[in-house]
């Protein structure tokens, strides 16, 4: 099987306008992101990702992925699997609130639709035990033939990734209390097995029976016994830790940014799928000349010719929540728009935020006006608002999926009209059409000018000189929006931890004029350039 290198299947290079070259400045990403991992019947490690709405499965001797359940198919945001003695895959689909199955010739049926937050699931003795990662989550055990399941524990505050023990109790992180529990599968009174912990998010037994469970926020590998709770550091890889799985002896762990790590002896590790973006999603560069990268559930500053760094992810302290857009404000400060429907002010170094307003549906381009304002594109609504020192003000409504905002030299405000295939300014009164003709316009930039737009659905980046009314194309066949042939399924919320994740295909420049695109579908960060 050849090894696939990237998630994004595109033949070819990229259609430059003369004179310009294009550069990735990050690698493709093999997966979008790593969620639940299981050793299926074949050996391989199958793996579920939530922002991909994607699993595959990989060869852990190879590396090779292969596409299990695409993006764009009937299981929608899997967050963790198991499989049956059948060869059945079960998946939790988290932001549909059901649990689904995938029988081995590819049919897919919902085994039951009633579970919000739908996460954790395991299955034993030919009972399949499923959770929901809320507060208030319950504990369920489903019926295989949809029937009405059976409640084992209810208002368990974050349940996640749990396993049955070698004793037949239900082992479950319970991300909300920071500890892990257990339970008789008939249900009952829980038990603490440990506590003071770094935020378990799943659990499972290795060949001697003890515990092996992922930290989500300290970043650890813990092996703990469950008769006295002693723990051993296994490793310590980094904050966002999600899942794992024994291939025999062999441990692998997952993260939510996309690696997947293999936990040697002595605390050391080896990459089997190196670290990745999970889309990404906008662009801003400060003045000293660091990219914001805004990835959903992370947030990175990238200096050309350096790798990403960590400035927030869900988390850890201060993170403002799931990040979108992104304006910079000075040094080391932005201002962004959260899937959870606010806009706050983020300082990654001083690990704090502030929120400067909420309460908004799908929130995507943010931008400073001359004074301070700030004006955001709210896509659930179709209004364009700006905050200024507490007091918001809806600039425009009535727009079609308005998602990129960027601000002219005369204060002037311009939206890209993703569904209406325009680029509109705001003007007294309404709007007017500035650039049209377009596909799926989402990042916009203004710079000497000149207008540029990311249109993901012709797959281009296109130039339009607001004095003149020329326009050019200045890339196309470019690895932004969805795969050839492939219609995404809406991804919604993820109860109190991220509002929808839509797409946002961003645009920024430096200071010489370098355009830098997040090229989501491949999961990498492009430069585009003139020739010098």
């Amino acid at each position: 099987m050849p090894l696939q290198q990237g998630r994004y299947a595109f033949a070819g290079e990229a259609t430059l306008a003369e004179g310009w070259t294009l550069e990735r400045l990050t690698p493709p990403s093999r997966l979008f992101g790593a969620n639940g991992l299981r050793t299926g019947p074949d050996g391989r490690i199958y793996v579920a990702q939530v922002s991909g709405s994607q699993i595959s499965a990989i060869d852990p001797a190879s590396g090779a992925i292969e596409t299990i359940s695409p993006k764009g198919g009937d299981i929608v945001a899997p967050d963790d699997l198991v499989f049956d003695p059948d060869g059945n895959l079960y998946a939790t689909e988290i932001t549909e609130g059901r649990v689904s199955v995938q029988a081995p010739n590819g049919r897919t049926r919902v085994v039951y639709g009633d579970m919000p937050c739908a996460n954790p699931i395991t299955f034993h003795q030919g009972r399949l035990f499923a959770g929901e990662c809320r507060t208030g989550g319950r504990i369920l055990e489903l019926d295989l033939n949809g029937g009405a399941p059976r409640v084992l524990l209810q208002d368990v505050p974050m349940p996640n990734a749990m396993e049955v023990g070698p004793d037949g109790m239900l082992y479950i992180p319970i991300m909300g209390t920071n500890e892990i529990w257990r339970i008789s599968l008939e249900g009952g009174t829980p038990e603490v097995v440990a506590a003071d912990l770094g935020v378990p998010d799943a659990v499972k037994f290795d060949a001697d029976g003890y515990l092996v469970s992922t930290q989500v926020a300290s970043g650890q590998v813990l092996r703990i016994d469950p008769r006295s709770g002693e723990r051993t550091v296994l490793a310590t890889i980094a904050p966002g830790l999600d899942n794992l799985t024994f291939v025999e002896d062999r441990l692998f762990v997952s993260s939510i940014s996309g690696q997947i790590n293999e936990i040697l002896g002595d605390g050391q590790v080896r990459s089997l799928v190196p670290d990745g973006f999970n889309w990404p999603l906008d662009l801003a560069m400060d003045d000293d000349g660091v990219l914001f990268v805004m990835d959903g559930p992370y947030s990175y500053t990238l200096r050309p010719g350096g790798t990403p760094q960590v400035a927030g992810m869900l988390f850890s302290p201060g993170n403002p929540g799931y990040a979108r857009g992104v304006a910079a404000v000075g040094p080391g400060e932005i201002i962004v728009t959260t899937a959870n429907g606010a806009v706050a002010r983020f300082r990654p170094g001083q690990q704090e935020s502030e929120e400067l307003a909420s309460g908004f549906d799908q929130l995507y381009g943010v931008a400073l006006a001359p004074g301070g304002a700030v004006v955001f594109a709210e896509l659930g609504t179709g209004r364009v608002l700006c905050v200024n020192a507490g007091t918001v003000e809806v600039l425009a409504d009535g727009l079609c999926e308005p998602m990129g905002v960027a601000i002219d030299t005369d204060g002037s405000c311009l939206i890209s009209e993703s569904g209406a295939g325009r680029v509109v300014k705001i003007v007294r009164g309404g709007i007017e059409t500035v650039l049209d003709g377009l596909q799926r316009p989402q990042g916009i930039l203004l710079r000497d000018g000149l207008l540029y737009t990311v249109d993901v659905g012709a797959k281009a980046v296109i130039e339009y000189d607001m004095t003149s009314g020329a326009r050019r194309t200045l890339a196309s066949r470019l690895p932004v929006g969805a795969p050839a042939g492939v219609v995404p399924k809406f991804l919604g919320a993820i109860g109190e931890m991220s509002g929808p994740m839509g797409p946002f295909a961003g645009i920024t420049a430096g200071a010489d004029g370098t355009l830098f695109l997040s090229a989501d579908a491949e999961g990498s960060v492009l430069a585009l350039r003139r020739d010098r």
